[in-house]
C-alpha cells in the first residue's frame, strides 16, 4: 500500500470554547446576542425586536434564551430601572460572536495582510511568553482536558485568547478616539 504524504501547513484557528458554542447554536440566540451587542435591551424589548424580524416567540422563551446566554458569559446585566413596583433588568453584550463567510477570492489578499504582520505578531507572542510565562504555564497547568483530547494546544488557545481579547480592547480605543 503506498504511503500518502503532504506538506500541511497551519494556516488557521478555529476556536470552540463549548459554552460558547451551545449557547449560540439556538440561531436566535445568535441574533439576541448581536442586539445586545448594539444596545442594552430588557427582555420585553428583545421580545419587541424578534417579533419585528418575524420570530415569534413567547417571553418566557426570549427569558430563557437570555439566560442561556448569561449563563454563558455572554451577556451581563447592564442596569435595573424601577417601574411600576417592579424591577426591569437591561442585559448588554459583553462579547461579539462573529460568523461569516468570506467571499470568493479573498483568501490571496488574506493571506498577503497576514504574512506582512505575521513577524510582529511573532514578536508580541514572544514577549508575551517572556513576560507572563509563569503565569501562562499556570493558567495551561489548570485547564481540564477533554477525555477525547489529552493533547490539545492548551498553550495556543491561551495566547490566541489574549491576543483576541487586546484585538477587540485595541478596535473599541481606535473606534473611541484613544
Amino acid at each position: 500500500m503506498a504511503e500518502f504524504t503532504s506538506d500541511v501547513t497551519v494556516e488557521d484557528i478555529a476556536v470552540r470554547d463549548t459554552n460558547v458554542s451551545s449557547a449560540v447554536d439556538e440561531p436566535v440566540r445568535a441574533m439576541i446576542l448581536d442586539m445586545l451587542a448594539e444596545a442594552e435591551l430588557s427582555v420585553a424589548d428583545i421580545d419587541a425586536e424578534l417579533a419585528g424580524r418575524g420570530y415569534d416567540r413567547t417571553r418566557n422563551t426570549v427569558r430563557h434564551h437570555v439566560n442561556e446566554l448569561r449563563d454563558a458569559g455572554l451577556v451581563e446585566v447592564a442596569r435595573l430601572e424601577e417601574r411600576n413596583g417592579g424591577t426591569t433588568k437591561y442585559y448588554r453584550a459583553n462579547t461579539i460572536v462573529l460568523s461569516y463567510a468570506l467571499p470568493a477570492g479573498s483568501q490571496e489578499d488574506l493571506d498577503a495582510m497576514a504574512h506582512e504582520i505575521a513577524p510582529e505578531i511573532a514578536d508580541l507572542v514572544g514577549s508575551l511568553e517572556s513576560e507572563y510565562g509563569e503565569t501562562i504555564d499556570r493558567i495551561v497547568g489548570e485547564m481540564a482536558p477533554c477525555e477525547h483530547c489529552r493533547n490539545q494546544k492548551y498553550r495556543t488557545y491561551l495566547l490566541s485568547t489574549v491576543l483576541r481579547r487586546a484585538f477587540v480592547e485595541g478596535v473599541v480605543r481606535r473606534d473611541d478616539g484613544e
